[in-house]
Order: C-alpha cells, then structure tokens, then sequence
C-alpha cells in the first residue's frame, strides 16, 4: 500500500512541476551569464525542493570553507549509493566546473534535469540510469569571478578561475590528491563508483566548425572489452546523433603542431592525473567534454545539453551489456592471469600507424609576425572548408614490468598509506616485525624539475632492481593486487609510472645523501682500499673513463670512494615499498 501511495505522490507531482518552468539563470540572460556560487547552490535546491525525483547535498568543504555541492537524480527516489547499487541501474557521474572558468556543464545539465523533471523530457532516461552531479567542484576558482579570466574564451560575460584557491589545477590532482577537494572527491567517487563519467570543459587551440570535441579513451588503461563497446557502441551513436541534432563533433584536437590542422592530429594517452584518465584505472570508461572556445556560450551549452541527453540515452539503453563488462573487467584485473601479462609503466604517441578523418574547419594564413618573429595564425570563420587529414590514434606502451602479488608499505609513509585509501585500494597491516624476501627498486641519478609543478617539484630517474631479504616493521601495510583496484595500485607504486607517487615527489627524502665523510679521514682510507683491493682500483678506473667529470671535484672523488665502505647509508637510494613476488 506505501508504495502504491508513493507511486501515486510521483505521478501527482510529476503532473505538478509539469507546469512550472524552473527558468535557470542562463535563460533569464538571454545564453549571456552563469551564475554565481550562491546562484547556483539557490538553484539546486530549488531543484530537490521542487522535484521528488532530485536530492541536494554536500560532499565536502573547499579551503576557503565553501561546501561542495551534490546533486543526486533517481526516478524511484533513491539518493542511497548502496541502494542504487543493488537496483542494478546504471551510474552516471556528471561534474562540471573543474576549471571553474569553463562552466558550460553546469548550465546545460541544470537545463536538462529542469526538462526532465517538468516533462519537456522523457522522464524514462532515469528509467535505468541515476544521476550524480557536481555543478561546481573547484567552488573557490568559481567565486574569483571575473569578466577576464579566459582571453581566448568567448563567453560568458563573467566566469571563474581556473585553479582553487590554492592556485592548484584539480584536474592534475587525481592520482596525488593534495587538494581538500579531491579528497572529498574521492570518497565520493568510491562510496558511489559510476558506471559512466562526463568532465565538461570548454577547449582551447585552434578555430574550427564543430562545437564540440571529445575523448572517449578506448585504449590505454580500460579494460579490453570496455574499449569494445566504447568503440563499437557508444562512439558511433554519440556521433551519430549529434550529427542528426545538426551539432556535429570532433576528437578531442590535438594538432601534430598546434594552432594548424593541416599538421596532422594526434590522440595522447589519458593520464590517471586527468579526470577522464582516472576513471579508466577503476576500469570505468569516461567522456571528455570540451566545449569550443570561440563559439557563443549559448551554443556551447546547448551543445554540451545534447551530449549528455544522448549519453543518457545510450547508458538507459545499454545498461546491463555496460554493467556487464565492468563486472568482467574488476575480476579480471582481479586475478593472477591480469598479473601474469607484462603492465606497461608508460605510453608514448605513436607516429607510425596512421589513418585519415575528414576534419571541418575554416580557413586560414599562416604569417611571420613582425611583433614576435613567431608564426601567426589568421582564421577566416566566414570561410568553412573541409580537410583530409592525418590522425596519429595510438599511443604505444613503455617500459613494461610484470607486477607483484602484493606491495609492502613501511608505516611511516603515512601519506602514501592514507592516498591509497582514499583511492579505495583493501590493505592490512602486519602485527609484528617480518623478515621478507623482495624485489626491492633503486632510484639511479635523480633529476629534479628545475621549477614546480602544481605545487610539487617532479622528479625522474632511472631505476635497477635487485631481490633480497629484507625485514619491515610491525604495522607496515600489505597491498596484496587480488583486488579491482590493480590498475591503480600499480600506477601509483610503481615508480616508473609517469603519475607514481615516487615520480611526484613523496619518496624525495630518501634520494638524499645524509651522511657525509670529512676528507682528512677518507683521503687516507681511500688509499688504503686502493692498496688493499686491486678490483676497486680497476673498477675506479673505469668510472674515470665512464666519467671524467668526477675528477672536477675532489669531494665527489672521496664520496665515490665512501659509497664503498661499510659506513655508506644502504637505505639511501632504495625505494622502501617491496615488491612481493610470491
């Protein structure tokens, strides 16, 4: 009886917001202007109030102590993320506003779930899909608003700023999750794990016809048959579609040479530091969004608008063949025949598999600037021309390894400890100091960025490996890989991968040498191991030839000689995260 009467509540209020408008503030604009913080928190819960199909809440809080807002929209009026599981609908995560200054997704899905829930829409997209939607994530950046925070950028009148309040991109903070907003975003992200994920943006580059780019990585870190059906299924009818809505789209342009089509295009690797890279390691697919620049806002929206609608479409149609192969894949990266298979550290564009695309853009001149000397390029929008061009779609693997039965983790890495976490990887501690044998990394010749990089300064290095026994200490942590989280495990420890959290800098203290000998006692002992070990002199005479510069500075010649004592620090150098192989 309860459900009945709450099917009926629905349905009444369903026939109730049927008639109201819920106008948004970009409407009110004439397609001009977004709103502002306050604006926008107004408007969603406007929304839960007004609709019993859409739910406001918070999922965290920014530096600047603002909350970072949640919608979340289910037909059956479910806001629970363990509830909406055992339904067996589809997830889909919507986030707009990262880089605060592009704010097109927020906009266009505030108009779409307006359409839905007032009837302008058919309320059966939710049938099978529920909605998680962040209209702002970086909510600082948001409110340093400003009618010049995006020169190349046409549209609206005032926007936000790129990074947070930190100055940080949250859109290269996926993997190392120093900022408060990620953190909160990760939690949410797994307590909720969508099925799909869309990242609006607004793009810049180059002058072309379409409103629309996007990414739809297929290769990569998803899992093989995910990529099928992004290939087979979802591309196709997302192209498909646009073209019919007269909005067609493009691949995400990244010119061989930027600022010129006729260059070529190629397709990079999507990084786990990006969002739409990060969701691929959790073996999710996700859509890049990345709506043109020089086009008015109204269309950028409306633009992004269609999108999305189209990606409801397909995840209500296609729902259990998706849910499906991401089952498949978490128990395949699961399992020993994922670890059995060489895991690629990096990737690297390919430029020796190439194909063609008919590319819409407009023409252009390329001119020698008389200002900078560099190349100056002229668009002419009232000119549309049609190119073929070369498409370089392939991104080759690097330096594989094969990965560990599980990782072993000191306890003082406590920062490492906490990350991996938050990104929702199973781990247990030990209960008493053990002895192991490991596969154990030593960084070679570290190279720090000469300047920082979203608050960090990189690091890179040539890595050796050696096995050896190796004691840990009570409450170190072991991250066994029998888990859905593989990929992303191995991403992050791995120092070899490009977003490792070696490679980002959380291992720096231990590529530095502490302790130091004077040169009155080495001068005499190095000596004495020349006299007493004719192998050390034949290999010091190798690094004389292998390195001349050594003999520039004498203290490099007494610490190479100290690095050969007993006294030399054994931890300096080594990685502390073991590799255990059995």
């Amino acid at each position: 009886m309860k459900r009945i009467l709450s099917g009926l509540f629905l349905l009444i209020s369903f026939n109730i917001l049927a008639q109201q408008p819920l106008i948004t503030y970009f409407e009110e604009s004439g397609g001009l202007e977004t709103p502002r913080y306050n604006e926008t928190i107004d408007y969603c819960k406007l929304l839960d109030k007004t609709s019993p199909y859409i739910h406001y809440t918070t999922f965290g809080k920014s530096p600047q102590g603002r909350d970072l807002p949640l919608l979340i929209v289910d037909k059956d009026a479910t806001f629970s993320a363990s509830q909406v599981k055992k339904s067996g609908k589809v997830v889909l995560m919507i986030q707009a506003c990262i880089h605060a200054g592009e704010p097109n997704g927020k906009d266009a899905t505030f108009l779409l779930l307006r359409d839905i829930i007032v009837g302008k829409l058919d309320i059966n997209l939710l049938k099978n899909v529920t909605i998680v939607f962040i209209p702002i994530f970086n909510v600082d950046g948001h409110e340093r608003f400003n009618a010049y925070n995006r020169i190349n950028q046409n549209g609206p009148k005032e926007m936000g700023w790129r990074t947070t309040s930190q100055n940080l991109n949250l859109n290269r903070d996926y993997m190392k999750a120093d900022t408060p907003e990620m953190k909160a975003w990760i939690k949410l992200y797994n307590e909720w794990l969508p099925d799909f994920f869309i990242d609006t943006h607004a793009t810049d580059g180059a002058d072309y016809q379409y409103p629309l780019t996007y990414s739809l990585p297929a290769e990569g870190n998803l899992d093989e048959n995910i990529a099928q059906w992004v290939s087979t299924t979802a591309k196709p009818y997302l192209t498909e579609m646009m073209e019919k809505d007269n909005m067609p789209i493009f691949p995400y342009v990244e010119f061989r040479n930027w600022h010129d089509p006729r260059s070529g295009m190629t397709n990079k690797y999507a990084s786990p530091m990006l969002s739409y890279g990060y969701t691929l390691v959790h073996n999710r697919p996700s859509l890049l969004i990345e709506t043109h620049m020089l086009k008015p806002y109204k269309v950028r929206v409306e633009a992004a608008y269609h999108m999305i609608k189209h990606v409801l479409e397909l995840l209500d149609k296609d729902h259990e063949q998706l849910k499906n192969q991401i089952a498949k894949a978490d128990l395949y990266v699961a399992s020993s025949e994922f670890r059995e298979k060489p895991f690629p550290l990096s990737y690297k564009q390919s430029f020796s598999d190439t194909t063609s695309l008919t590319f819409r853009g407009f023409e252009y001149t390329i001119e020698k600037s008389d200002l900078t000397g560099g190349d100056w390029f002229k668009y002419d929008n009232t000119k549309p021309t049609t190119w073929k061009i070369t498409y370089f779609p392939h991104s080759t693997p690097q330096n594989y390894v094969y990965l560990p039965e599980a990782y072993i983790i000191p306890p003082q890495y406590t920062a490492v400890i906490e990350r991996l976490q938050w990104h929702g990887v199973i781990m247990r501690k030990i209960l008493q100091d053990t002895t192991l044998m490991v596969s154990v990394t030593r960084f070679v010749t570290p190279v720090w960025a000469s300047r920082p990089y979203e608050g960090r300064h990189k690091v890179s290095f040539e890595t050796i490996s050696d096995t050896l026994q190796q004691t840990f200490p009570k409450n170190s942590v072991v991250v066994t890989m029998n888990q859905r989280t593989a990929k992303l495990i191995a991403n992050a420890l791995e120092p070899g991968c490009s977003e490792s959290f070696a490679a980002w800098g959380f291992f720096n203290a231990v590529m530095e040498q502490k302790e130091y000998s004077e040169s009155y006692v080495m001068e005499a002992m190095a000596r004495e191991m020349l006299e007493r070990d004719p192998s050390l002199r034949e290999e010091w005479e190798r690094e004389k030839k292998a390195n001349p510069d050594i003999l520039l500075e004498s203290s490099a010649v007494l610490n190479w000689f100290y690095s050969r004592t007993p006294y030399w620090d054994k931890e300096y150098n080594v990685y502390p995260v073991g590799r255990i192989i059995k």
